[in-house]
């Protein structure tokens, strides 16, 4: 049994959209437990949100597993940059992409570029996500809910339909949900509404595709410590952050890698429309 890291945490405000190696303690992305096999052996990947959080430990595990990998990420040069000596280390190629997938064009020339780069795409991770913690409703700005919105739902519509075009049969998406998708946290109010959105698109896409040979999935994790938390939550969440769940703690991104594997991986063949829940316990309706 694994002693990862429980509540309390220590006081770490940071900004949006935070540090991965100002976090305290320090997330565990599966640098020294994940372990390949060749599962992913010649597949090329686009994986959203790589430079850190879950995004950067599914790169670190589908390098591992022998695929190469596109990284797309906001402005976060340092983290990127860890995610790309990671990559790199298992001996593959990684194409790191910045820019903000809230603009349709940035998501067509996201594709592009990583077509260009590796002729195909195999296997894609629509992961990035942006939230901001509210206590009422009339706090939440326009603004807030239209870069979200933009942000979490819309970018993967784009993203998907560009993607589609330069996949063949077998390939995989994988689209990253939330808990929040059936028990909303109420200060989560946009960030929730779109993980339900997600979930119900993954739904529809994985029939409309199905007949491409194409899998669709959703993965929904609960608590995550990832950079997200100290920079867009108050303290005393921080503090406490996955204790409301049966295993009284956060997961690190590392224990969500292997669901993604899983996911991408031939072995999942008749594997689509589904959610898959990585919650510590906590039951998903």
């Amino acid at each position: 049994m694994t002693q990862d890291p429980k509540p309390p945490f220590p006081a770490q405000p940071q900004l949006i959209p935070g540090s991965s190696a100002k976090m305290d303690p320090v997330p565990d992305y599966g640098e020294d437990s994940y372990k390949g096999s060749g599962r992913l052996a010649g597949k090329k990947a686009l994986i959203t949100g790589a430079d850190s959080g879950i995004g950067r430990a599914v790169a670190l595990a589908f390098a591992r597993e022998g695929a190469d990998v596109a990284v797309s990420y906001l402005n976060e040069e340092e983290d990127a940059a860890e995610t790309k000596r990671l990559v790199e280390s298992a001996g593959r190629q990684c194409l790191l992409i910045p820019g903000d997938i809230s603009k349709a064009a940035h998501c067509r020339q996201l594709v592009s570029q990583t077509v260009d780069a590796f002729g195909q795409i195999d296997i894609l991770v629509n992961n990035a996500a942006h939230q901001n913690t509210f206590e009422s409703l009339e706090e939440i700005p326009d603004e807030e809910w239209e870069v979200t919105m933009a942000t979490n739902i819309s970018a993967m519509f784009y993203i998907t339909k560009a993607a589609v075009a330069h996949m063949k049969e077998g390939s995989a998406i994988i689209n990253t949900s939330s808990v929040n998708a059936d028990t909303p946290s109420p200060q989560l109010l946009a960030y929730a509404t779109t993980k339900g959105a997600i979930q119900n698109f993954t739904a529809g896409l994985a029939q409309l595709l199905a007949e491409k040979g194409i899998r669709a999935n959703t993965v929904a994790p609960g608590p995550v410590w990832t950079p997200l938390i100290p920079s867009t939550m108050p303290e005393e969440k921080v503090k406490n952050f996955g204790k409301q769940v049966p295993m009284g703690r956060p997961a690190q991104p590392r224990e969500l890698a292997p669901v993604y594997v899983m996911l991408a991986s031939d072995e999942s063949s008749y594997v689509s429309g589904a959610t898959i829940a990585v919650t510590g316990g906590k039951p998903i309706i």
